[in-house]
């Protein structure tokens, strides 16, 4: 049955490669993809918000990574190239996952390309391409720990066994950086590579036991050959893709920690290392959009209510432990109960100051939510690419673009009696795992393809910030719109129609889920009906230029509390305005004071103003508090609460993302009341 579902997906694809096919997924013939991606160079920021975004990405950090990554006294990551291609004699040095993080920026530089069409950045790809295609085998095998060993003979069987378990993952990013790299310059030069790569993967699955396939963690590589698949239109790549499902959990040595203990159509929650789950369910949404296979759909949306509902913090990070176990109480028996590292832990374990939350998770929370979108067409998934960009992958990388997150905690403690394996400080470099600084790096470069998707009813607006689209519908026609608005800030969206097809056209308006209250107008002219929150709005008449849509979103100060079973946040309160969360940084108390002490008033005013922090403005909310007389707790465990008076303060919050940014002191996003 899958075999004629390979197959008939493949005669489903037309000859040519057209224009929609050259977005982040490549999905316009996807036969199970309701919604379809527009090109990358379609969208160009104009100003606000994701501009200001954009602009730190050109100037500061793809420069910086792409600079970092060339200097061999931190980073080696070029170097390993270097040598691997014998252009100098050497030893590899740096994590596994080297490889992979130096073409994630390389995936960044090509997809500000197809924006900027800066020739400086077409020579400086080539020149790295150059070098790849010396680097790799005949055989299309390549990975620089195994190539150099084979080259100079430095590392040793032992080391270079160490060095293979990111192997798969380093070529899934060479696969999707290819892709990208074509769609967005036109040339095969890196594709070529890359089809390379894809042909020894199925080679290799084809011979590979089950047992030495499984040392494949981290599985970007079924999100790589599936975007293989639909930019060659080969149809072996999509039957690779369905053996990678197939053959996951066949083995007696499979864990949880990386989703392989039992087969995948027999997984119905999260489990494991958060990042190696989220790209996993995102590679399974991209198998699922080219064969429909039911199943698979059923268990994604099965693990998307247990991650949306139990297990995803307010600023939609992910990974909650730096340790877990999984499954919980069950068993005593060690192959049952298992350590997972960066663990997606039990229903409703969210702790705050120990939050895990790498930056990479929350970016595999983005990748898999905008497939899960594209294959539905449900609101609901749009709401948490959303939620996560603003949120938990912008608190990633400073305000100036140049210092990163590992991890992403929702609660910094000068007193925490322990130090944390990742600190709660932003790095230039981190040593060992900077994996996430070239992710941050590719992401934001790509923000402005999640903007928009192509349906055969019309255009849907997903992400709202003003920019500048000029695209063709999915029957050819032109479709030309600017967006004007000052969101996140601010709940007015303006569409001004430039070009639209002659004959009725539908524009499918995102009304968040978090809104209440919003209205539409044509013209000026109120649109009357039902307008619900959480789902996409639909205007459709025949459209001409100079029309104007305008969605008015309220965007009130509202005090979230989370589902009492949360234990570590039972009487607390986040504040949070639109999609932003926001956070209470310890400058804004005494010197003696830490954030753990401060109460909330919930009938506060909660005025709002921008500040400028580090040449960004952004919207703050002035809040009324009061901190408790007796907050010593020094070898104290508990203590009676004390009568005194409290004492009153003003604080003013800022948005999660922007935290830290002050230099180094506390933070919180919870807050007793």
């Amino acid at each position: 049955m899958k075999n004629n579902i390979i197959i008939l997906s493949a005669l489903l694809f037309s000859s040519t490669f057209m224009a929609q096919n050259k977005g982040l997924v490549a999905n316009s013939n996807s036969p199970y993809s309701k919604l379809q991606s527009v090109s990358l160079e379609d969208v160009k920021w104009t100003n606000g918000f994701w501009k200001e975004q954009f602009d730190v990405e050109t100037k500061n950090t793809l420069p910086y990574m792409w600079n970092l990554y060339h200097n061999d006294s931190v980073s080696h990551a070029y170097k390993n190239f270097e040598i691997a291609a014998g252009l100098m004699k050497g030893k590899f040095s740096g994590p596994s996952f080297h490889d992979g993080d130096f073409y994630k920026i390389f995936e960044g530089m090509a997809a500000t390309y197809a924006v900027t069409k800066d020739k400086k950045l077409d020579a400086e790809m080539d020149k790295a391409i150059a070098l790849f295609a010396k680097v790799q085998r005949k055989d299309g095998y390549i990975h620089t720990p195994v190539l150099i060993d084979e080259r100079w003979a430095t590392l040793g069987p032992e080391e270079v066994k160490k060095q293979l378990g990111f192997e798969k993952y380093n070529m899934g990013h060479l696969m999707t950086a290819a892709c990208i790299h074509y769609r967005a310059t036109g040339k095969t030069n890196f594709l070529n590579i890359a089809k390379g790569v894809a042909d020894y993967l199925y080679d290799f699955y084809k011979k590979a036991s089950p047992e030495l396939a499984r040392n494949a963690i981290c599985p970007s590589h079924y999100m790589g050959i599936v975007e293989m698949y639909r930019t060659t239109k080969n149809p072996k790549y999509l039957e690779l893709a369905n053996n990678l499902i197939d053959i996951r959990g066949t083995t007696n040595d499979g864990t949880d920690d990386n989703q392989d203990r039992i087969p995948f159509r027999q997984q119905t929650t999260a489990m494991g290392h958060a990042v190696r789950a989220n790209y996993l369910y995102a590679g399974v949404a991209d198998l699922y959009a080219e064969t429909g296979e039911k199943k698979l759909l059923d268990n994604l949306e099965s693990i998307w209510d247990d991650v949306a509902y139990r297990k995803m913090y307010i600023t939609g990070a992910c990974g909650a432990l730096y340790d877990g176990v999984s499954p919980d109480g069950t068993s005593y028996d060690p192959t049952v109960v298992q350590k997972i590292h960066q663990a997606y832990g039990r229903p409703f374990q969210l702790p705050n100051a120990t939050a895990h939350t790498e930056t990479c998770a929350n970016i595999g929370n983005v990748l898999w939510n905008w497939r899960m979108l594209q294959i539905t067409g449900e609101a609901k998934y749009a709401d948490i690419v959303e939620l996560t960009l603003y949120n938990s992958v912008l608190s990633g990388v400073d305000l100036e673009g140049e210092k990163f997150c590992y991890n992403n905690p929702l609660n910094v403690s000068d007193d925490l009696p322990f130090q944390q394996r990742w600190g709660n400080e932003r790095e230039g470099y981190i040593k060992l795992s900077n994996c996430c600084a070239p992710n941050v790096t590719r992401t934001v470069a790509e923000v402005g393809n999640y903007a928009y998707n192509l349906s055969k009813e019309g255009l849907f607006v997903n992400l709202y910030g003003s920019n500048h689209l000029n695209t063709k519908t999915i029957s050819g026609e032109l479709l030309e719109v600017e967006q004007q608005t000052n969101y996140p800030w601010d709940g007015k969206i303006v569409l001004k129609i430039l070009k639209a097809p002659k004959e009725t056209h539908a524009f499918f308006l995102r009304i968040p889920g978090w809104s209440s209250g919003a209205e539409v107008s044509v013209n000026n002219s109120k649109v009357e009906g039902k307008i619900f929150s959480g789902t996409y709005f639909k205007l459709e008449q025949k459209w001409k230029k100079g029309d104007v849509i305008e969605l008015n979103i309220p965007m009130p100060v509202e005090l979230m509390q989370a589902n009492p079973l949360v234990e570590e946040i039972k009487n607390q309160v986040a504040v949070k305005r639109g999609p932003l969360v926001y956070c209470l940084e310890s400058d804004q108390l005494a010197a003696n004071s830490s954030v753990n002490d401060v109460i909330l008033n919930l009938n506060s005013k909660f005025k709002t103003d921008f500040i400028e922090l580090r040449n960004r403005k952004l919207l703050t909310i002035e809040a009324s508090a009061t901190i408790a007389a007796n907050n010593s707790w020094n070898q104290i465990l508990y203590n009676p609460i004390s009568a005194k008076e409290e004492k009153e303060i003003t604080v003013k919050l800022i948005p999660y993302f922007a935290w830290g940014n002050k230099g180094k002191g506390e933070m919180t996003v919870w807050m007793s009341h």
